[in-house]
């Protein structure tokens, strides 16, 4: 626990993120909650117990990323907030940027992550050692309690628990919906994720919407002019405090800078014809940014942010029509080794280029082999080789776990006893607005078992008052808000939390019949019927060989 400024505390270390405590008039006013329930209590704990026990009056989520609002039940309880004990603030958009971005995509981005931030990697030297924003991030499940109070427009004043606070919204930087906070009366200004200790992520190896480089430097900009000239502390949700107004404002405007040139410049190469295979060799940052230890690529960097740029305004085609319809890797593979002379003659190359250090090229290489040839033992160990050793000398965390991540599975195969992390958690699923809950069961579907059948189902939601046309044709579900169809076979009558069990399996459709909470008329077996096409995804799929091929 640190001191920021009077009346404000950070817990650091415990989480990804940190923590933040602000003494209120009655209570606590905390910033961000941690991950997990286990984390956000722990360290709740050490600060009643330094500083005395205090009740929680606001909660408040910075942006919308789950190391941000995954641990708000361990700090309050669904039943304070229902109550008004305890607000919720959040900015606009919240709900839709957390679930949307963690559910319809989630398996593959939480796969991706333990890739991102070496998650299965013992640590050390040899291992995961760091994850550039935060030392580790906790595992356990998330929760995640709705707000009760949404920060609209470009901001707002308010007072709670007797402390002034202006926020300071700055949608579609680090996450779609985020927000600055300026605390007037202690001169702290809080960037949230947008200013942190080094280079941030315009695209996240994990996966996720390309982030608007020029925004984000517009909106730290407005901070600077707003709040920076006169603020005597800066913090943020990850990293250390800066103190003193003259390091606060070279901060801002280098960090400013930073994502504006990235901008600029990868866009000025584009209009030259650099493509997205190339920008990422030719963009270099000027040395007043790039000799700033808070500008350099630890989480972020010039080499993956430069292609998210491009990639934003241009998309993954580079115009040459070569790359237009690429073979899959698993077909091409095959056919690059046998031009190469055969498994044997690449290898004896290979391992000349790895003797000359000639790391990039021997894991370009050598991936066709081990595509080619899933258990090529030769082949796998050398690219493993050429992995750690470009993990080693790798500057950025994300990178460094990810190559010795890659370099693990291929050497022990895929981790398929660990435990798993699933997108479609309870608190997830009830936060869903049920439009978007049912584009998820889209997502779900398996488009093998659906071809050929064609269903219609309205669903009536009488706890929250909606009503929606559920139908299946040509192996894609289509919902629909407020329609009913004379024609469909089945209408179900069920509230929307026990629709959420249900999905959860934490019930059967007979039970809830047998209880009156599931009414139904027209074919019985429709809605059944369309929960059988819904599949579940296997967390552990492969990435550093060839995928097993799906049947959907």
């Amino acid at each position: 626990m640190f001191e920021v400024a009077e009346g404000i505390y950070q817990v650091r270390g415990f989480d990804l993120a940190n923590i933040t405590f602000i003494r209120g008039d009655s209570g606590w006013i905390v910033v961000d909650t941690l991950t997990t329930p286990a984390t956000a209590r722990a360290a709740y704990e050490l600060v009643s117990r330094e500083l005395g026990e205090r009740p929680i009056r606001t909660v408040i989520y910075s942006h919308a990323h789950a190391d941000h609002f995954g641990g708000v039940r361990g700090l309050v309880e669904p039943q304070q907030v229902a109550s008004g004990a305890v607000q919720i603030i959040a900015p606009a958009g919240f709900m839709e940027a957390a679930i949307k971005e963690n559910v319809l995509a989630g398996n593959a981005m939480m796969r991706r992550a333990t890739y991102q931030y070496g998650t299965q990697l013992p640590k050390g030297p040899q291992g995961q050692v760091d994850m550039a924003i935060g030392k580790g991030l906790a595992r356990g499940p998330l929760s995640l309690l709705a707000p009760t109070r949404l920060i609209e427009g470009e901001g707002e004043d308010l007072v709670l628990d007797g402390v002034p606070f202006t926020f300071q919204n700055t949608p579609g930087t680090e996450s779609p919906a985020e927000m600055n906070i300026w605390l007037p009366r202690q001169k702290a200004l809080l960037m949230a994720e947008n200013v942190v200790g080094t280079l941030h992520n315009l695209y996240t190896l994990r996966g996720a919407e390309v982030r608007d480089a020029l925004g984000w430097s517009k909106y730290i900009n407005q901070a600077l002019h707003r709040f920076g000239r006169q603020a005597e502390v800066m913090f943020a949700v990850h990293n250390w405090p800066r103190w003193g107004n003259a390091e606060i404002v070279e901060v801002l405007e280098k960090q400013r800078d930073l994502y504006g040139y990235l901008h600029d410049q990868t866009l000025h190469l584009a209009n030259q014809g650099v493509t997205i295979g190339q920008v990422h060799n030719r963009l270099r940052l000027p040395p007043s940014l790039d000799q700033e230890w808070y500008d350099r690529g630890y989480h972020g960097s010039v080499s993956h942010n430069a292609r998210a740029v491009l990639n934003r305004y241009l998309g993954y085609y580079d115009g040459n029509p070569a790359t237009l319809d690429p073979l899959s890797p698993e077909d091409s593979a095959g056919r690059y080794v046998e031009y190469m002379g055969g498994a044997e003659r690449l290898l004896e190359q290979a391992r000349a280029s790895y003797a000359r250090g000639e790391y990039r090229w021997v894991v370009e290489v050598v991936n066709r082999l081990v595509f080619a040839e899933p258990d090529n033992r030769a082949a796998r160990e050398l690219q493993a080789d050429a992995l750690e050793q470009l993990g080693y000398q790798a500057e950025n965390a994300g990178w460094r776990n990810s190559y010795l991540s890659a370099a693990y599975e291929l050497r022990h195969g895929v981790p398929r006893d660990q435990p798993t992390m699933k997108a479609g958690s309870a608190d997830a699923l009830a936060a869903m607005d049920t439009g978007l809950l049912f584009d998820y069961l889209g997502v779900r579907l398996d488009a093998g078992a659906a071809e050929g059948k064609a269903l219609s189902i309205n669903l009536r939601l009488p706890d929250i008052g909606e009503n929606y046309l559920l139908e299946l044709k040509n192996s894609h579900l289509n919902n629909l808000r407020g329609v009913q169809s004379e024609d469909a076979g089945q209408t179900v009558s069920i509230d929307r939390a026990d629709l959420n069990r249900l999905l959860l399996k934490e019930v059967s459709a007979v039970r809830l019949v047998f209880e009156g909470k599931l009414k139904s008329s027209g074919n019985p077996l429709l809605l059944g019927q369309l929960f059988g096409m819904l599949g579940d995804f296997d967390f552990w799929f492969d990435i550093v060989t060839p995928a097993a091929k799906s049947e959907g």
